[in-house]
């Protein structure tokens, strides 16, 4: 496999941590809106808060199911892919003005969380190994500080300019991250056989969406309530269901057990055709593949 090195290395390094801080500047979009959106869009308190929860479930969902899509297709990819759904968020978000199109948008920015570990695969695939534990700590620093210069910016903006600037800015930031990866980030070779587990990635959404939503909603519902206490057990339950669903399910699009016997099946033939056929001569054994087997002739 051919590495990345030299100035083409410090670039994607450089660059794949700006897709860092351009995620988690789209976490913390909402924060300085929080006290004004139910007067911003016309609604209540509590259906506003649903903008903070789409992200956190919209990013939980995604980031298992575009990371398996990642082996399978490509990291750099689904990358793109990531940043796209995160830009269009951004621009129907600029463009909003009620509840409805704006949890789209928070949505899709949810989805960019995704990009995070698969571009810490795509350094440990195209780096230098010495390189990757500085590329992971990167990226997690300029996360950290996406997240720390993001909500004084954004304060600092909604409080001069009208609120839809928020996104569009983190669209522009979004839009230059994915250019500028689709021009120096190189496809990892490195490919994961198999199909798509439709049904694990289903029972794994339905539980992190349910445990999730009694975590976010608890404080307003009532720990104690129904609706918190029927959640978080039906995310348990699908959790529970879905643990031994993953041990039984294919690794490259057969059961486990259908895998083992026709292994066993395939070393039993090769044992017996090969090994124990005591009417082939040693000649026989040693044969190219193909050759008629060598009759003796009978002595006189």
């Amino acid at each position: 496999m051919t590495q990345t090195t030299g100035l083409r290395a410090v670039l994607m390094l450089v660059v794949l941590s700006l897709a860092g801080t351009a995620v988690a500047m789209n976490q913390s979009i909402m924060l300085p809106l929080l006290s004004d959106l139910p007067r911003l869009l016309d609604t209540s308190a509590a259906s506003a808060s649903w903008l903070v929860t789409a992200t956190l479930l919209a990013g939980a969902l995604a980031t298992p199911n575009i990371s398996r899509l990642a082996d399978m297709f490509g990291k750099r990819r689904m990358v793109l892919v990531s940043l796209a759904a995160m830009v269009a968020g951004s621009l129907i978000g600029a463009l909003a003005d009620s509840l409805a199109p704006m949890l789209v948008a928070r949505a899709l920015q949810g989805t960019g969380m995704a990009l995070v570990p698969v571009g810490i695969a795509i350094m440990r695939d195209m780096l230098p190994r010495h390189h990757v534990p500085l590329g992971v700590a990167l990226m997690s620093a300029t996360m950290a500080v996406g997240a720390g210069v993001g909500m004084p910016l954004f304060g600092l903006v909604a409080a001069r300019m009208d609120w839809h600037a928020l996104f569009w800015i983190t669209g522009g930031l979004g839009a230059a991250v994915l250019v500028a990866i689709a021009l120096v980030v190189d496809e990892s070779p490195i490919r994961t056989a198999g199909r798509f587990d439709y049904l694990g990635a289903i029972l794994l959404s339905v539980a992190l969406s349910a445990l999730l939503l009694a975590l976010s909603k608890g404080g307003s519902w009532g720990w104690a309530s129904r609706p918190t206490l029927l959640s978080a057990l039906c995310g348990l339950l699908v959790l529970a269901l879905w643990v031994p669903q993953q041990l039984r399910a294919p690794a490259g699009g057969r059961p486990a057990h259908r895998r083992a016997a026709r292994s066993a099946s395939r070393e039993h033939r090769r044992h017996a055709h090969g090994v124990c056929d005591v009417r082939r001569s040693p000649r026989d054994l040693t044969a190219p593949p193909g050759a008629q087997p060598r009759r003796d002739r009978p002595r006189p």
